[in-house]
């Protein structure tokens, strides 16, 4: 039980209608949760609106009620606190709740289009190898050094990430790395937490369902360095235009990464193939085995984070070269007919174009280059034509397929991948609707030596259509489909 007073502290209010002396034994903003000497937080979702349940939780035993509207009836044995911001005072209740355990640990906040899951869990990894107990928020998993909980959003709701960080501090957890998306700033959801350093990686076409203008989008993820305090660092991409952007308002310490400018620190790729890179970085080789100039990047991020976050030089480095990459970025398999086949994640228009670039620039061009794509359903659409493009001016074959459809009928979001397909490039492309028959035909089209990419999904193990979920692993199938035509 915790004394409400306290568990207010720093919130904005603007009224209090009872005592904050009370007890209460726990935080929700689903009134379904709440059980007898709760507090609920009316929180205005997009799609509900949390003070529509405010009677309801009350029923269900609610002691305290935190909402920005005072409902017109009051009942005399609950306590109200009408507060500026819902989602804010979540977010702050819910860090001290469980006694601001982000205070207890070292939090490194990952934010950017592309590479944020990369970077959070190699980074986890490398701190794991340097003997350091480690936490992990990541799209994936959660893990609680080396226990592993299964994720649910990128940037979970503040109670989580809370209570995940506060297990942490019970284990001894000294670094935690997370994925912040755009969706949990813009929704509060990393107030109350106190980081140690954030990294910005790059910035392009993404969530504008959501965010409705890239400046708006931008602006969200300026907000996570705006809100850093003087005593933490912040890391950006300066070959992306945004990287300076993010630095504008910021009190943390600058700090700056690219591949192609003048920064703090850089690097030289000399040389990229399948079998990983060989960067020259701030001076020093170091060999690792991610693939492509995107992973040059996101080592780079990786080197300026633990470097300062206190790991020496030379040990940064030889930790980097033990790296293993990440399930669903760039992850590939040789069949024994030597057909290469690589999973990644590129949901984007910018990751697909990175990794075709990159899967160009090491293959010899006597084999096809075979790419599976769809776009997601009930999700940002303007994107889909863009990815058409891509993917048909970049392959030698595309097969546009089904991704997670979702609500959506899968064959109008590929007619929309369709449309970005320019005329010179139509005889290369043909539509499969079911994601595993395409695959099927990708490998069926592939002769020795060809490389099929498998984008989109990555390491998502599901299919989602029409609300119902269905077991889907990309890399097992296309494992599973290469044996079988090897028979």
């Amino acid at each position: 039980m915790k004394l409400l007073k306290d568990i207010l502290y720093k919130v904005a209010i603007e009224s209090v209608v009872g005592s904050t002396e009370v007890s209460v034994k726990a935080l929700h903003f689903n009134s379904q949760n709440i059980e007898k000497n709760d507090v609920f937080i009316a929180v205005k979702g997009s799609a509900v609106d949390g003070h529509d349940y405010i009677e309801g939780a009350i029923e269900k035993g609610a002691a305290v009620v935190v909402c920005e509207v005072l409902p017109t009836h009051i009942d005399a044995s609950v306590t109200y606190i009408e507060v500026v911001s819902s989602s804010k005072a979540l977010a702050i209740m819910a860090s001290n709740f469980y006694d601001n355990p982000s205070q207890n640990l070292k939090l490194v906040g990952v934010t950017g289009t592309n590479g944020k899951t990369t970077i959070a869990t190699l980074l986890y990894q490398l701190f794991k190898n340097a003997g350091y107990k480690v936490g992990l928020l990541s799209t994936v998993v959660v893990k609680v050094d080396n226990k592993a909980y299964k994720a649910t959003h990128t940037t979970p709701d503040s109670l989580t990430i809370n209570r995940y960080l506060k297990e942490m501090n019970n284990e001894g957890v000294e670094f935690c790395f997370m994925e912040v998306s755009s969706h949990g700033i813009h929704q509060n959801r990393t107030d109350g937490l106190q980081f140690e350093g954030g990294v910005f990686t790059n910035l392009s076409h993404d969530h504008l369902d959501y965010h409705e203008t890239f400046a708006e989008y931008r602006d969200v993820k300026k907000r996570f360095f705006d809100q850093m305090p003087k005593q933490a660092f912040a890391v950006v991409n300066t070959d992306d235009k945004n990287g300076p952007v993010m630095l504008q308002n910021t009190k943390a310490k600058k700090y700056t990464y690219a591949l192609k400018s003048y920064a703090d620190y850089t690097a030289q790729i000399l040389e990229n193939s399948f079998s990983g890179l060989l960067l020259k970085i701030n001076g020093s080789e170091v060999w690792t085995r991610l693939v492509g100039d995107f992973n040059a990047y996101n080592v780079l991020a990786i080197f300026a984070t633990a470097e300062l976050l206190g790991l020496e030089k030379v040990e940064v480095l030889r930790l980097i070269s033990e790296l293993k990459s990440v399930s669903g970025r760039f992850q590939y398999l040789i069949s024994e007919s030597n057909i290469t086949a690589i999973v990644d994640y590129a949901h984007t228009p910018d990751a697909l174009k990175n990794v075709l670039e990159t899967i160009n620039s090491i293959r010899t061009k006597n084999e096809e280059l075979i790419t599976v794509v769809g776009c997601g359903g009930d999700r940002d659409a303007t994107k889909r034509p863009k990815m058409g493009h891509i993917a048909s001016a970049l392959s030698t074959k595309v097969v546009f397929t089904s991704d997670n459809p979702r609500g959506e009928e899968p064959e109008a979001i590929i007619k929309d991948i369709e449309s970005g397909v320019e005329p010179q490039n139509f005889k290369k492309t043909l539509s499969i609707t079911e994601r595993e028959q395409a695959i099927k035909t990708a490998c069926q089209l592939a002769n020795p030596g060809d490389i099929i990419l498998i984008a989109g999904k990555g390491h998502e193990t599901y299919q989602e259509i029409k609300g119902v979920r269905s077991d889907f692993d990309d890399y097992k199938i296309v494992e599973k489909l290469l044996k079988q035509l090897q028979k």
